[in-house]
């Protein structure tokens, strides 16, 4: 008998019934031990452990297992417990079941969208809610407001991502544009928080391959990356760029504001009149960008190697 059953602990809906579902070995496979032991065996880290307690930055905290928002740092406060706490989570973030585990009876709270544990719910925080939900960092992650757009905070910078199957030549591409400044490959667009890459080679953690762009706007304009982009790969292909076949390798724009998505659209339509078959470039806003590991930057530059691209 588990120790769940054996004091009451309600584990709500089962995990099919969830929009992110996995066996309890891939979730053992994908999350640290801390992790997995809070989320999915509803565990309770030490009070004063995590260093999201300290977490002072602007932001958003994200499902360590899933990467769904849940909290705006806005909402975080104060309680002395040890443990991170808001008066107020995102709509729709999170769920609650009865937990009467230990002899107690309380407000289990869990991710909307994996159903991982979080932690517990009570009626003694500040205004404007009342309301203290007391989580497990090790359940959580935490996203700047300015996470992966750094780049583009200091004047005459701005930012561009874009997916076009295997990040590798992509990114070497850019990097001979005449006004770029910097690049960056990585993952974005899905829903677990700092994946690796192999996870996202897996094809189930929903993010794609990508490459973050600085660049002068004075020098070089969006429009024009958007016709680099293009030029790249075969934006008819969806979920894969020749050989390598997955979600992961799509066609996608990342967008941050009307402007720009409305120059992604239009150069969609000024596009397809090269190909028979239409395109299926996503146009998505802006997602948490997740850096990928080092080996992975400048991969074929370092190595010097020539780039592959499928046109």
């Amino acid at each position: 008998m588990s120790l769940g059953k054996l004091f009451g602990r309600s584990h709500g809906a089962p995990a099919s019934a969830y929009p992110v579902a996995k066996s309890e070995e891939q979730w053992r496979c994908d999350l640290p031990p801390e992790a997995f032991h809070v989320l999915r065996e509803h565990g309770t880290e030490r009070a004063f452990t995590s260093p999201l307690n300290k977490e002072k930055r602007k932001g958003t905290f994200v499902c360590a297992a899933c990467g769904q928002p849940l909290f705006d740092s806005a909402t975080k406060f104060e309680s002395g417990t040890g443990w991170p706490s808001f008066w107020q989570p995102i709509d729709g973030a999170v769920g609650s079941t009865i937990d009467r585990s230990f002899f107690m009876t309380r407000t289990e709270i869990h991710c909307s969208n994996c159903g991982g544990h979080l932690g517990h719910a009570f009626d003694d925080g500040p205004p404007p809610t009342g309301m203290r939900y007391c989580m497990n960092g090790a359940a959580m992650a935490f996203e700047p407001a300015e996470a992966g757009r750094d780049a583009a905070t200091a004047p005459g910078r701005a930012v561009a991502t874009f997916g076009a199957g295997c990040f590798w030549g992509v990114e070497q591409a850019f990097r001979e544009v005449d006004g770029v400044l910097e690049t960056a490959v990585g993952y974005a667009g899905g829903r677990v928080a700092s994946p690796t890459y192999e996870q996202v080679c897996g094809d189930d953690t929903g993010h794609a391959e990508v490459v973050q762009v600085a660049y002068d706007p004075s020098r070089v304009g969006y429009e024009e990356l958007l016709d680099l982009f293009f030029a790249l790969h075969d934006p008819t292909q969806k979920d894969r760029q020749g050989a390598d076949v997955g979600s992961q390798y799509r066609s996608v724009v990342f967008v941050e504001t009307d402007a720009e998505r409305a120059a992604a659209e239009a150069a969609v339509a000024r596009h397809q009149a090269r190909f028979r078959r239409p395109i299926v470039t996503e146009i998505a806003a802006a997602r948490p960008f997740w850096k990928a590991e080092d080996y992975h930057q400048q991969y074929l530059e370092k190595r010097g190697m020539a780039p592959c691209h499928i046109r």
